[in-house]
């Protein structure tokens, strides 16, 4: 259903997910979308998961990363707007796939405003460097 979205809204799409119905380790799909990402092969990546916490934090872990776990079309239009997220995580088991679509294309569509936000998004990529004690 994502891929439609994506598809209809003129992206190229990379996927690094499953198909499968059995349990897999969300890791082994959110560290390599979110190193291309990361690596400029990707301009931003989507990552699902049952509750989106585990693809979140997992994502956030790559230098270079702002993913956002979004529940709703304001989340995502917030991390974009004053986040500059590059990576969109969603919780598959709270939300509906019409809810779904909304968000992806908020998300796509939203611009990053700059101005103080742009000052606080260096602030905290600089929390990323290895002199940074946090």
């Amino acid at each position: 259903m994502i891929k439609s979205v994506l598809k209809r809204c003129g992206h190229e799409i990379i996927d690094f997910g499953t198909n499968e119905s059995k349990s897999c380790d969300y890791p082994d799909y959110a560290i390599p979308a979110s190193k291309a990402v990361a690596n400029n092969e990707a301009d931003r990546g989507i990552l699902i998961c049952g509750s989106g916490v585990g693809m979140s934090i997992t994502a956030n872990k790559i230098k270079g990363i702002r993913a956002a776990l979004c529940h709703d079309e304001l989340t995502a239009q917030m991390s974009r707007k004053h986040n500059n997220a590059n990576v969109l995580c969603l919780p598959a088991m709270l939300v509906n796939d019409p809810l779904i679509t909304r968000i992806v294309e908020t998300w796509l569509m939203t611009e990053f405003e700059s101005g103080r936000h742009g000052r606080r998004v260096e602030k905290m990529m600089h929390a990323e460097s290895e002199n940074d004690i946090v």
